[in-house]
This record gives structure tokens, sequence and C-alpha cells, in this order.
């Protein structure tokens, strides 16, 4: 893969943090919270058990966000003598009004509680910190060489208790960046332990994640990253203290932007986000992608539209549907679709040039942090693949439910 030259925006206005990721000075993702619904993913909390349901093999539990939270049976895991236990029955394990502490993994969406796991996990800039677990690893996006250098250093600092996950921004890592990492994990883990040990009555919560500014910069942010740009005085400081602590290193690239035009609109992501918007996206050739997004899943269908070609009808056909690859990929992260997601390309006669269309599918889906599973592309030109949903996409989040047509549509900008 080619190398990528990146940059962070950060804008705040009334309050609130947008952020948008570039590649090659295209945007790439885009970071938003509505007003008063800050994201919750990550989370620990002392809960409370409201309701077992065994059909359901899960359970509610009230962790004072609102509508009570769901735990299902498998991401129930009990500690009984220093070692892990997952109950065969969820009404053996739990009972109404059990306190339990859950770590948040998915927001509240579409009417839906938040979903949770007993199995709690800290993350840094270079690792993730797990407090219960026994089991370490190095991020399989990382080239083998350097996977193996990592997994040294990590024998040689592995923590008394818990493990790590070496994440992809540890690549070139010293052995001191993994040590003050783990250092700063392991301070918040003891800090949570002692607010659990408090005796705090449920529903509270014993640890939060940072706001979405430094969130993103801790999650995204590595050596390869050219700038990040802030509009903001308090963020500016608030982003460089943060990365004062964690990576000393990486403090400088974060510039104040004092020009008069306005960061989002300079770079083009207001823009971007509007066409993000709609459900016609043009390919560079002439060919467009429509997308329809419903509740179950996501539908992708490509067009060669007014692009005719010159050769002939499958090197026409292959064109459009190498464009639509790359651009499929751009419009899933951008528009942070999840769930389940069908792609239907044009169909192709060769299968040479089936293999080079989910290649090409797959090349770019490396550069998604979100997990991501892709199905073979079928003899009909279907591809199926899943996307981690953890929060709501860019339309859920910038529109509302249209009042007429009852969810067949969104209104934005209210």
């Amino acid at each position: 893969m080619k190398k990528v030259r990146k940059e962070l925006l950060v804008t705040c206005e009334k309050g609130r943090s947008r952020l948008a990721l570039l590649e090659n000075s295209e945007v790439a993702e885009v970071y938003i919270e509505k007003n008063r619904k800050k994201s919750i993913v990550g989370n620990i909390y002392i809960g409370r058990i409201t309701n077992v349901l065994p059909g359901m093999s899960a359970a509610f539990v009230d962790i004072g966000v609102g509508k009570n939270a769901l735990l299902y049976l498998q991401d129930l895991v009990l500690m009984e003598d220093g070692s892990h236990v997952r109950p065969r029955r969820i009404s053996k394990a739990l009972k109404q009004n059990d306190t339990i502490v859950v770590q948040v993994t998915k927001d509240p969406m579409s009417g839906k509680g938040a979903r949770l796991t007993t199995y709690l996990s800290l993350p840094g800039r270079l690792m993730v910190y797990m407090p219960q677990s026994k089991r370490s690893g190095v991020s399989r996006k990382l080239p083998e060489r350097e996977r193996e250098r990592l997994r040294r250093l990590a024998k040689e600092i592995k923590p008394g208790e818990g493990s790590t996950i070496i994440r992809t921004a540890a690549q070139k890592a010293r052995k001191k960046d993994l040590e003050d990492d783990l250092d700063y994990l392991l301070k918040q883990w003891a800090e949570t332990q002692e607010k659990i040990a408090s005796g705090k009555k449920p529903p509270a919560v014993v640890y939060s994640e940072p706001d979405l500014a430094v969130r993103v910069v801790r999650d995204t942010v590595t050596r390869e990253f050219r700038s990040v740009l802030v509009d903001n005085k308090t963020e500016f400081n608030r982003i460089r203290d943060y990365l004062s602590r964690t990576a000393p290193e990486l403090k400088d690239r974060v510039q104040m932007h004092k020009d008069k035009d306005l960061l989002f609109a300079r770079y083009g992501v207001d823009k971007a986000i509007e066409a993000a918007l709609r459900r016609k996206v043009a390919l560079p050739s002439g060919g467009h992608l429509v997308i329809d997004e419903a509740e179950a899943l996501t539908a992708i269908d490509v067009n060669t539209g007014s692009y005719t070609g010159k050769k002939s009808l499958e090197d026409t056909v292959l064109k459009t549907n190498l464009e639509a690859s790359i651009e499929v990929v751009r419009q899933l992260r951008l528009r942070d679709i999840g769930g389940i997601i069908v792609i239907d390309f044009i169909d192709m006669e060769n299968p040479d040039n089936r293999v080079r269309v989910l290649e090409t599918l797959e090349t770019e889906l490396e550069r998604d942090r979100t997990k991501t599973q892709v199905v073979t592309l079928s003899d009909l030109g279907l591809v199926e693949m899943t996307r981690k949903n953890v929060t709501e996409g860019l339309a859920d989040t910038l529109g509302k439910t249209c009042p007429h047509c009852e969810g067949r549509g969104l209104v934005f900008g209210e």
C-alpha cells in the first residue's frame, strides 16, 4: 500500500468539537457528537440487573443513562479463583437487583439500549490493557517482522496482572514508549478499582473515556501524521497536554489554525459531509454508487452511468467496479456505516476480474480501523460484508427521523 499523508482537523463551535481525518488531502473520516449526547462507549459502570431474560440469554442492566442497557450471555465473563468462567445459562449467573461491573461496547441507537460486556479493557495510545486477561497479542495490521519485535518487548514489560494488546500505532515504538503507556494505563486501572471498591451504589460511573478530541487523537494520531490543526485555544492546549504525557515526540505536530477562513470550509470538509448525506455518489470515470441505508442492512449498487468505455464491455465494467471498490470503502468510513452491507457490483464474465475487484476492496479496507469481515464475491457480483456498528452513523448523528415519511427519510440542518 502506498504511503498515505495524514492530517487531523479539530474545529470547535458552541462548545462542541468536530474532527476530520484527511488522507492525501481527501476527507476520510468525520467525528461528530450530538449536542448533549456524548458517546459512552468505553465507559465502565457499576450497574444493577433490572431483568434477566433466559429466552434471550441476556439481562437488562441499569447504568444510569436512561434506557436500560443489554448484557448478552456471550459477553458475560465471571471471575472465580482468579480464572475466567463463562456460565452456560444467564439465569444461573445473574439475578434481579444484582450489582455488576460492566463496560459499554456500543452506544444506544435506533431506540435500543447500550450494549455491555463484563470483559473490561482500558485503551492507551500504543496498547490496550485488559486487567482480567492472561493472553497478550499484537495488531495483525503490522508487518510480521515488526509484530515479532513488539511481541518480544511486550514480554519484557508484561504487567503483574492482566495482559496487553499492542496497537497498530506502536509501530517503531521503543521499549520506554511502551512502558510509559502501560504505566499510564495501570494508574487508570488502579483509580478505577478504588472507585469500584468504594461502595458506590449503582448505577454509578467508575471510568469515563476522555472527550471526543482527545479520544480521536489517542486512537488515530501516529508518527505518520503530518499535523493536527486546531482552531480553538482551549482544545489546542488540552490535546498538547495529553500528548505531553503520552507521546511527547508528537506534541509539536499540534498547531493552531489562525487563518480567517473557517477550518472545515477551507479543507473542504463541509462539502464532503454534505455529499456524504446524498444517496448517489459519483465515480471518477462517470459511473456512480447508489447507497440505501435500511434498519437491518445497507445496500450499495454500482452503475456504469454515463461511462461507456473504449475497449470492451468487460473492460468498462472492470474499471467501474475497481473505482467503486475504492469509493465504497471511503463512503463506509466517511458515513460510519455499520452492520450488514451488501454491495452489488456489475456482473463480470472473467473470474480473474472478480478476484481483482475483491482484492482492491480488501486492500482499501486495510485503512479502516473499524473491524470488517468480507464474504467472497459471488458469481452474481454480490459482496456481503459486515462492519462493526459502535456508534450512530453520520446521517443519524446530523439528522432526525422525518415526521412525514415515518423513517424513510431524514431531515437535516436543524
